[in-house]
């Protein structure tokens, strides 16, 4: 029996990974993390936009492709791989989950639409259902929202906001409302912003459908780190062949330091590790759309295995490059930071094996 990516998913893979390839090599992502291209960013966001992305996880009858969160993986890994500067896992992965489970009918239907056709985009706060801080928190009281949120993921180009409680009650606040003050926050990853927002009296429109809050904030948080696994994947793929190409080239002792045994299993090492994590995060994918049972497990498996795997992907890698892999020439470190920035982002690996102790009642 084949378990693997279906024609489709690889096809829209492939246009993503080509045009990003394309449109945005190394030397474009410096530009871009340096400040200097917001232009090329902005050509680089439509593009993708063009490709529909923003339309992988909206309903069909509301103008979207309808299609599962294992398309939305496929994706995230080319996304991964070519170190993308745009916004992926909250406007389009986490933020149509989280409405689909707990908005009502006529929330649905105004949400994907605006999301279908460009004009809504969201960032995500959820920080403090999973990881919540004592300088931070959010509480909800009267349609308005009071408090600090940190690492609010993917706000380049939102127009609203997602936000939940340490009860995991979700509501929408746009960023137009008054009493919203946002800053950017100071990470190692420089290819993605991460901001606070905090509130004051602000007005937040709560998702109706209280029967399914908790499975709502659940199932965003679950295929968000399906995806963020997916995007460590094909970082750790990149750095792999990057570091095989350049086992091929410099030479040492008038070899090439292919040649080693020692590199060649730092090599074989990486490989062997990191192919398991691609039928990991398929499965998962796959579980959480069609397996209610498994999903929230599978989830937590293949976020803390990955982000444990790709951390040492990462690591030797950069070793096989030598004192090469810590310079700005190679452009390595990009892969390398946004890797180690992963693994905490929606939870850290030991959060993450917690809560899959719970799932299995230990």
């Amino acid at each position: 029996m084949y378990f693997g990516l279906s024609e489709d998913q690889i096809f829209f893979q492939d246009n993503v990974k080509k045009f990003l390839e394309d449109q945005a090599p190394l030397d474009i992502v410096k530009k871009i993390v340096e400040g200097n291209s917001s232009e090329i960013k902005d050509q680089l966001h439509q593009g993708l936009i063009n490709l529909g992305i923003n339309n992988i996880l909206v309903p069909e009858e509301n103008g979207g492709l309808g299609l599962d969160l294992l398309f939305a993986t496929a994706i995230s890994q080319s996304l991964g791989s070519s170190i993308a500067t745009l916004p992926f896992i909250g406007p389009y992965v986490m933020a149509p989950i989280a409405i689909k489970h707990g908005a009502s009918g006529k929330q649905k239907n105004n949400l994907f639409e605006g999301m279908s056709n460009n004009s809504i985009n969201f960032g995500i706060g959820f920080s403090e259902y999973f990881g919540s801080r004592d300088s931070s928190g959010i509480t909800f009281s009267k349609n308005k929202v009071n408090g600090k949120t940190l690492f609010v993921l993917d706000s380049d180009y939102a127009t609203h906001v997602l936000l939940c409680d340490n009860t995991g009650k979700i509501g929408i606040v746009s960023l137009d409302s008054k009493g919203v003050d946002a800053i950017n926050l100071t990470t190692v990853d420089k290819t993605r912003i991460y901001k606070e927002m905090c509130f004051n009296n602000t007005p937040i429109e709560i998702l109706e459908d209280t029967k399914n809050t908790t499975k709502a904030i659940d199932k965003s948080i679950d295929a968000g780190r399906i995806v963020v696994s997916a995007d460590s994947v094909g970082a750790s793929q990149t750095m792999i062949d990057k570091a095989v190409e350049y086992s091929k080239e410099r030479k040492q002792f008038n070899r090439v330091i292919g040649s080693f045994q020692a590199v060649k299993h730092m090599c074989a090492e990486m490989t062997a590790e990191l192919e398991p994590c691609f039928s990991l995060v398929w499965h998962a994918a796959h579980s959480f759309d069609n397996d209610e049972t498994d999903s929230r497990l599978m989830a937590c498996h293949a976020k803390s295995h990955i982000s444990e795997v790709s951390k040492m992907v990462s690591k030797k890698a950069t070793e096989v490059h030598g004192g090469m892999g810590f310079t700005d020439l190679l452009g390595l470190h990009y892969w390398f930071k946004r890797i180690g920035l992963n693994r905490h982002i929606l939870g850290s690996p030991e959060v993450v094996r917690k809560e899959a102790a719970k799932v299995q009642g230990l």
